[in-house]
């Protein structure tokens, strides 16, 4: 799948409805906050173009307030569409780690097998 597709299903999942619930506002006013707080080199507009990294980002250097308000909001299944689809350089090792148990993506006992970062491919 291609980012561009990740971030329309992500999208798709998020406006799931017609009507906006009023969960569905909460999301759109913490993305539009993370927008501009973690994703400070662009603006808040061309951000919420692509709401899957600004999750990415909050969930790889956000603080406890934020993943605290992140797990609150988003379900579970959307936070695992943001790890599966993650690109290179939008978490580090720890982060990736954390969600990868935290998010069940992979067993809790000491032989799993974590995947790898994702990484460039540069030819």
């Amino acid at each position: 799948m291609s980012a561009v597709s990740d971030e329309s299903t992500l999208n798709e999942r998020l406006q799931a409805s017609s009507g906006v619930s009023p969960a569905q506002r909460r999301q759109a006013a913490l993305l539009a906050q993370w927008a501009a707080r973690y994703i400070w080199w662009k603006s808040v507009p061309d951000a919420l173009r692509y709401p899957g990294r600004i999750i990415a980002q909050v969930m790889n250097i956000g603080d406890y307030e934020d993943l605290q308000a992140l797990v609150e909001c988003f379900d579970v299944d959307a936070l695992r569409e943001v790890v599966r689809h993650a690109e290179a350089g939008q978490f580090n090792a720890r982060s990736w780690v954390y969600w990868h148990y935290r998010l069940g993506l992979v067993p809790l006992d000491a032989q799993a097998c974590l995947p790898p970062l994702p990484a460039r491919n540069v030819s």
